[in-house]
């Protein structure tokens, strides 16, 4: 049966379609809503405390749920604001270049948004409540959802006590403080990283990404309940019994032993869903008791994946033979996410993690949003770029991302707020060790009934001496405890048996630091190689850690969108910078041709990871731009979630989705005296085997017309990849001009496409008359001073440094960031020309770096072009890093005399006969020249042209 390429994305949708309201205040209990105004005031100097702040009214005002910024509280951005992050690259500190950036009151800095104030220390947040006379005796809850960082609680002169997760809502007990009457409740909030120090670059806490807010952002209540209450519960589906097992905390304050009653009913979310009946169970309850109640879910229960998120609700309700009812209800799925071998399993069936990470950036807030819909948005634009899981790096999302991944089918993986690495250690007896714990434990119960609550982890990227010995033990510890979900060391490493997944940097097609010795950078390219070598030592499933952190440029346009409490004035200044350098009017077409190269890079990653038999999944940096870290523009969508012009959901679909045909590629560059011989395969993670499908191929030309086409054998496609469809053979002697070709493959109505360029095996021979050289010799001054035409192509390693030949560029774009990197090469972000320009008319070419380009760039040194002649215009043009900005070229054209000279920084010679593009590339230069269309008029000297490489 065929299916269309859009099966997947509008299944999801019908599903999302399907709305459970959230869990009603149940009858019987009621809360008091402490949002909107509360007084305030900041305690720099940790007086607050000894001078007893609690005792009396403080006199500012402030809005909660929110933070001191988002209330524009706060201290001005100086030189000397302490931030929380690290800081790579001081230079901003002490280079002249950056001084306006660094007076008074107009501070603007590179390293991340910049928030409007910034506050680091204690501030106390007051206000005045009235208890109902009619809660005496009952079990009374302070509930305060996401707080920053550590609060200490009073009730009028009573200290209640301190929390301090970064993951869990802050929860007070305060039944013996809150008696009938007015009361003065008192909150310090203190934002500073003291003894448990998770790392000053997790995501948790960090400016690097979210901000180190001060405030409490989410839900505010007092809590009432009965005396004999529902403290938690737990639910374990378990889809080979058709049942759940429920694991329900009663607790009784009363005083006294009661006869506590429970019952459980599920209630689906779908009204075609087989009804289920009530089931009981009765205990008696002294203070605390764990009921265990087995609950059937019929014959056929719905079960949960990212195809059909089918929810449920658990409602437990409470009485006993004390005063009151108490009810719960709780969203759960009936689903088993497993490790099977060396790939995952959703239900039995094999499924491929298609990741990104949520790193919490949030410009408009500084904090992550507390509202279902807000997070609905978030996965409904993963999902449209063919996404299905989400990895939050070093932080925990609140609950309203779990329902909202829960409704929308996504796989989420879970960390514990750390990032316990430069300046921060795990393992090493201090107090983030059992910090890790104490906080694993309340992500899992407050979160662990979600079905999207895939994976926990401790954080990211661990160190410390002992960090493989804490984890294998942190690992163990929750693989006994709870069997719900899966679980890893470290994000990255270590690599251990007891784990059920390796998360792991290695699988990628460049690594931190490999710079131009990297797959894509070092090696010609093609599309035939996997990680298959490098997974088959591990006997589980393999995710390769933060793949791709391929770079743009940066999106000028995009700093009116910053109209929240955090301010792109990174982007001023890298703004500043090029328009400084001349290049102003570039940003767009600077943004849109290193986008083409990001999207490219980023195909070839994923499709890498997709063709290696057995593997996991892959975990991007990024679906969108991290903003922190000396500003790491690695998305193909800005921080709000937007796309940025260059290309789509439905085209990114195309390498990246539940079904992606594959081909495997042994080059990308043809003579037409070859064959493309190329086999098809598919990896194929969708909801069902693919019956009585028919693969099918075309070969177009630049212009779309179809050269080539042909069928594949009919045939039932399972799950997995590695899957072989068949072979694919074409003679390419019918291509007789230079092309750009794309060969697209169609399988049940999911398409992808790959360029491959052929050029003729044999070409005539050059105009005479076009004089080519590597260097302005005597012959070469001679036919220019008798008004000739010389293109001057330099040996690679000529260009002198101080003339760009110290620029290290590649094919690649930026890697990260060129900041926290050290300059790790390539330090461009490809190619921009004019594909219309007549010195092209021989060689093909879109407007940026496509793999035909690769050969040039890995030939090459990038002139600077101010070096020769200010505002000089090239005709190949390399863009630079953002942070300089500089006018660089590959080729360009002048006057020197009475003569023509076209300047070629790639090395058009060397090996020639093994370099097609380069030979093509040259040959086409040469007709340009011989061409009318010739006529340089820019005047360049000889001795500014020998300045480049004597």
């Amino acid at each position: 049966m065929q299916r269309t390429a859009t099966l997947f994305f509008s299944t999801y949708l019908l599903f999302t379609s399907v709305w459970m309201a959230r869990a009603q205040q149940p009858p019987g209990k009621a809360e008091i809503n402490l949002s909107g105004k509360w007084r305030f005031q900041t305690d720099s100097l940790d007086e607050g405390v000894t001078q007893k702040w609690y005792t009396r009214e403080l006199k500012e005002t402030v809005t909660l749920p929110g933070s001191m910024t988002t209330n524009k509280k706060g201290n001005d951005i100086t030189v000397n604001t302490p931030w929380t992050g690290g800081i790579v690259d001081s230079t901003w500190f002490r280079d002249p270049a950056f001084n306006k950036y660094r007076v008074p009151g107009q501070v603007k800095v590179p390293f991340w948004l910049q928030p409007d104030k910034y506050y680091k220390g204690a501030a106390w947040y007051q206000q005045t409540i009235d208890i109902p006379a009619s809660w005496k005796g009952r079990h009374l809850e302070l509930f305060l959802e996401r707080c920053h960082w550590e609060t200490s609680v009073w009730v009028d002169d009573q200290y209640a006590g301190m929390q301090n997760s970064l993951a869990t809502a802050h929860t007070y007990d305060l039944s013996a403080l809150l008696t009938p009457g007015k009361h003065k409740l008192s909150i310090r909030v203190d934002n500073r990283v003291k003894d448990i120090d998770p790392g000053e670059n997790s995501h948790s806490i960090s400016d690097h990404t979210q901000t180190n807010w001060n405030g409490i952002i989410g839900k505010m209540v007092i809590r009432d309940k009965p005396a004999v209450y529902i403290s938690d519960v737990q639910l374990f589906p378990d889809l080979k019994a058709n049942n759940v097992t429920a694991l329900i905390t009663v607790n009784n304050i009363s005083g006294k032993p009661a006869a506590a009653k429970v019952t459980l009913q599920a209630l689906p979310g779908k009204a075609a869903t087989e009804k289920l009946q009530p089931v009981m169970a009765q205990e008696q309850v002294d203070k605390t008791t764990v009921l265990k109640v087995v609950y059937p879910m019929g014959q056929h229960p719905a079960l949960w994946d990212e195809f059909h998120p089918n929810v449920y609700s658990m409602k437990v309700a409470l009485t006993s033979d004390q005063p009151g009812t108490d009810e719960s209800r709780v969203l759960f799925g009936m689903r088993e996410f497993a490790a099977n071998d060396t790939q995952f399993s959703i239900n039995g069936r094999p499924t491929f993690l298609r990741g990104t990470l949520e790193c919490a950036v949030f410009p408009k807030t500084g904090y992550p949003p507390t509202d279902t819909a807000a997070w609905m948005r978030i996965f409904r634009i993963c999902r449209s770029y063919g996404l299905n899981h989400l990895r939050f790096h070093s932080w925990c999302p609140p609950d309203a991302a779990f329902e909202a991944a829960d409704r929308m089918g996504f796989y989420l993986h879970i960390e514990c707020s750390s990032w316990a690495n430069q300046g921060s250690e795990i393992g090493s007896g201090k107090p983030l060790d059992e910090y890790i714990y104490e906080e694993s434990r309340k992500i899992v119960k407050a979160y662990g009934n979600h079905p999207s609550f895939c994976i926990l982890l401790y954080g990211n990227e661990p160190a410390g001496k002992h960090h493989t010995q804490y984890l294998t033990k942190f690992v163990e510890y929750w693989k006994q405890r709870d069997t719900r979900r899966l679980y890893s060391t470290g994000a990255g490493w270590p690599i251990i048996s007891e784990s059920d997944f390796n998360s792991t940097p290695d699988p990628r097609i460049q690594r931190w630091g490999e710079g131009l010795k990297s797959i894509i950078n070092g090696q010609p390219p093609r599309t035939d190689y996997d990680w298959s070598a490098m997974i088959k030592k591990w006997q589980h499933p393999t995710v390769s850690h933060e793949i791709g952190q391929w770079c743009v440029y940066p999106d000028f346009n995009e700093i009116k969108q910053y109209d929240g409490v955090l301010k792109a004035k990174n982007f001023e200044i890298f703004r500043d910078q090029l328009e400084k350098n001349g290049m102003g009017k570039l940003a767009h077409d600077f943004l849109y041709a290193s986008g083409k190269l990001q999207v490219l890079c980023y195909k070839a990653d994923i499709e890498a990871a997709l063709r290696t038999p057995g593997f996991g999944g892959f975990q991007l940096l990024g679906l969108y731009d991290f903003p922190g870290q000396g500003t790491a523009l690695v998305g193909v969508l800005n921080p709000f979630w937007k796309d940025k012009g260059y290309v789509t959901g439905k085209e990114y679909r195309s390498f990246c989705n539940a079904v992606v045909p594959l081909v495997r590629l042994p080059k990308m560059v043809y003579l037409n005296n070859e064959s493309l011989s190329v086999p098809v395969e598919i990896a194929q993670f969708g909801p069902a085997v693919l019956t009585n499908t028919t693969p099918s191929w075309t070969i177009s030309n630049s212009a779309g017309k179809v050269l080539f086409k042909g069928v594949l054998d009919k045939k039932d496609i399972p799950f997995g990849n590695g899957i072989q469809l068949g072979h694919i053979n074409v003679a390419l002697d019918a291509v007789t001009t230079p092309s750009r070709l794309t060969l697209a493959v169609n399988v049940a109505g999911y398409t992808n496409s790959w360029d491959v360029f052929v050029y003729p095996a044999t070409l005539p021979q050059p105009d005479p008359q076009v004089l080519l050289t590597q260097r302005l010799d005597q012959k070469a001054l001679d036919a220019l001073e008798a008004g000739g035409k010389v293109l001057l192509t330099l040996k690679q390693g000529a260009l002198r440094a101080d003339k760009g030949g110290d620029i290290p560029i590649g094919f690649s774009s930026i890697f990260w960031n060129t900041a926290w990197t050290h300059q790790q090469p390539p330090v461009s972000l490809g190619i921009l020309c004019d594909p219309a320009h007549p010195a092209f008319k021989q060689f093909p070419t879109q407007g940026f770096s496509n793999w035909q380009w690769w050969d040039a760039m890995s030939h090459s040194g990038a002139i600077k072009l101010d070096e020769v002649q200010k505002g000089l215009q090239p005709i190949v043009r390399v863009i630079d890093d953002w942070v300089t900005a500089r006018p660089l070229g590959l080729v360009f054209e002048c006057r020197v005399g009475k003569g023509k000279l076209i300047v070629s920084g790639i090395d058009l010679l060397t090996d020639q006969a093994k370099r097609p593009e380069a030979r093509q590339l040259c040959y086409s230069l040469q007709q340009y020249m011989s061409s009318k269309a010739f006529g340089p008029t820019t005047e360049v000297s000889v001795a500014q042209i020998r300045a480049l490489y004597e």
